[in-house]
């Protein structure tokens, strides 16, 4: 895909996110109403999407490389934002805000229209390992420490349990499982239906969070933010997936994970620890503004 394909694509992606702008600033819907959007698309929606499309892809084992440099990512990712949150003296559940934002990114919600678009169902592939057994996993349970040690609130949580009851993750699982196993027509159709609801309900999702007025205060901490996730963390994983991966396609899928817009997961970490929410929301929306810049321009990079 070229570089006028790929705007296109985040084009169509933003104008979902519109929507859900629209449709909250017309009071028909609120950022409340996003939770049951949430839940209908991490328990069935997307499931669906990660179960169809691994299960009829060829699985290679090289593919557990994405997973292995999405944590080298975080790891740095998570010690620089520490250093830097350090530097600017941030403190307590801003300081805890802070290194989660700059690390964790959207790569399931962005990470994988995107990929699909780029390099159609092998490309949503790398993305599903990539997110969910890198990422994802990454947030689940190093991102767990870090809120919990930054937050104040008092929740506590199973690392474990948290993982094995992901949704996300038992479809990944399922699909690995059956993947010898012949799936009815009838059934890969109905799945299929359900997985299409993904992109559009996870942008409108997406546009009915946003709070642009969160912005004042935060807006050059959240640039500093922005710096980070979108162009420092997605050179390292170029730089390490030079080194390791033989794969173009690959390549790009651990660039483009490495520098989508900050996690949605994060502000649920956030109201549930006790975390600054409000720059949270300022780093959603200007890391997901900054993304539709630098994924095109890091693409280029990818030979």
């Amino acid at each position: 895909m070229d570089t006028v394909g790929l705007l296109a694509v985040i084009g169509s992606l933003l104008g979902f996110v519109a929507v859900g702008v629209a449709l909250r600033s017309s009071g028909l819907l609120g950022a409340e109403d996003a939770r049951p959007l949430n839940t209908v698309l991490m328990w069935v929606a997307l499931p669906a999407l990660i179960f169809t499309a691994v299960h009829r892809s060829a699985i290679d084992p090289a593919l557990a490389a994405l997973p292995a440099i999405g944590w080298a990512v975080v790891v740095f990712g998570l010690a620089l934002a520490w250093v830097l949150a350090r530097l600017l003296r941030l403190e307590g559940p801003t300081a805890g805000a802070f290194i989660m934002v700059a690390t964790f990114g959207n790569t399931a919600y962005v990470g994988y229209p995107v990929a699909q678009a780029l390099l159609g169902d092998a490309g949503l592939v790398r993305a599903i390992f990539s997110d969910v057994f890198g990422n994802t996993a990454a947030m689940i349970s190093l991102g767990t420490i870090v809120a919990g040690h930054y937050g104040t609130g008092q929740a506590k949580v199973s690392t474990a349990k948290e993982v094995l009851s992901f949704p996300p993750f038992i479809a990944l699982a399922v699909a690995l499982v059956l993947h010898p196993v012949s799936i009815p027509d009838q059934v890969t159709s109905w799945l299929d239906a359900l997985g299409r609801l993904v992109v559009p309900m996870i942008m409108i999702s997406v546009g009915l969070t946003l709070k642009p007025r969160a912005l004042r205060g935060h807006l050059a901490h959240a640039s500093i933010v922005a710096a980070v996730k979108l162009v420092i963390l997605p050179l390292i994983a170029l730089g390490l997936g030079s080194l390791v991966l033989d794969d173009p396609a690959s390549l790009r899928v651990a660039v483009l994970e490495a520098g989508v817009p900050t996690m949605m997961m994060v502000m649920i970490m956030g109201l549930r620890f006790g975390l600054d929410t409000d720059f949270i929301a300022s780093a959603i929306l200007v890391t997901m503004l900054g993304a539709v810049i630098t994924i095109p321009v890091l693409q280029l990079l990818v030979v």
